[in-house]
């Protein structure tokens, strides 16, 4: 009878704890939506429910609308859904919608269709609600502008988990079956026709940043990058193949300075895509082509390259060549 008491008692308090818990969580994001309208963003939602009852919070956010007129960013979909287990929402996974989602800059949209999209957030406990990892998975998907299918691929899994220093990340990326659209194809394609998707595409590095990324990030400034440590990015895409390793120091102006290993396959059409992707000035082909046929025929096999590319002084090179202006990395 005694234990009959108090499994009923634990039922109750457990079930007043996750009837408060909801409340808090439904009225959290209500309180955040008000909070960026009131910054001068558009934040609009149709109605919040919440169910999971007794183990888990699941807010379902109909029909939400976000838009940021400082980056020219918005986003809108059907719906957002919010899991978390209901004795730590600092484990949050956000689950997307498999109808289209609509992402705008400026004036440019893109719609973004995906199979079983989810974004996981572990968050350690606290006010600032740093993050420790974040992850985006999805099934088949594909982005399409006006109609048409700029980008698509059978899966996407995307991660950034935190390393013993708070503010560094280690960053990794695989997308299985990458494809661009049939026009880039052919656009870049040289000697051959290029295969309709990517055989390989990855990336591995970790980037320590200025601070950690944690709500404010999302509230007041975005996390700068500092150092990047480049294990492994990899593309093989018919019968073109890179591979890149290196590292960079990017100082509070967002130059980077450092060096990047590559080592390119068939460097002849990786030169032309870069031509007619104008990331490369047509008047320079030919003295690139000559400079790095020269290079690979030192190394011994001239379809294939080993060649450094590098950063200083606010200007990039290829090998011994200049190619102007290095990117300025700065997160918006």
């Amino acid at each position: 009878m005694r234990l009959a008491k108090l499994l009923i008692a634990a039922f109750l308090l457990w079930s007043l704890y996750w009837a408060a818990a909801a409340w808090g969580l439904k009225n959290g994001i209500a309180a955040w939506f008000d909070t960026q309208a009131n910054r001068g963003w558009q934040a609009e939602y149709a109605d919040l429910a919440t169910q999971g009852y007794p183990f888990r919070h699941q807010t379902r956010v109909n029909h939400p609308a976000l838009a940021d007129p400082r980056t020219g960013t918005a986003w809108r979909a059907d719906w957002l859904k919010l899991d978390s287990p209901a004795a730590w929402p600092g484990q949050l996974e956000l689950q997307f919608p498999a109808t289209p989602q609509r992402l705008s800059y400026f004036d440019q949209t893109a719609v973004i269709t995906a199979a079983g999209l989810q974004a996981s957030l572990h968050l350690a406990p606290g006010v600032a609600l740093e993050l420790e990892e974040m992850a985006l998975v999805s099934g088949g998907w594909q982005i399409s502008r006006s109609g048409s299918t700029v980008l698509s691929g059978e899966a996407l899994d995307l991660r950034m988990v935190q390393q013993e220093r708070p503010e560094a990340y280690r960053v990794s990326g695989d997308a299985k079956a990458f494809a661009p659209r049939a026009a880039w194809r052919r656009l870049l394609a040289a000697s051959a026709p290029l295969p309709e998707q990517f055989d390989t595409l990855t990336l591995d590095l970790t980037i320590a940043f200025d601070t950690p990324w944690d709500r404010t990030a999302l509230e007041q400034r975005r996390p700068q990058p500092r150092s990047i440590d480049l294990k492994l990015a990899e593309a093989r895409w018919g019968e073109l193949r890179l591979k890149a390793t290196g590292a960079l120091a990017v100082d509070e102006n967002g130059l980077p300075e450092g060096e990047i290993s590559l080592q390119a396959e068939n460097w002849r059409g990786l030169v032309l895509m870069a031509e007619r992707s104008g990331a490369l000035a047509p008047g320079l082909r030919g003295m690139v082509e000559r400079v790095l046929g020269l290079l690979a025929q030192a190394s011994g096999n001239p379809r294939n390259l080993d060649i450094t590319l590098g950063f200083a002084a606010g200007y990039v090179t290829l090998g011994p060549l200049p190619l102007g202006h290095a990117p300025r990395l700065i997160i918006r």
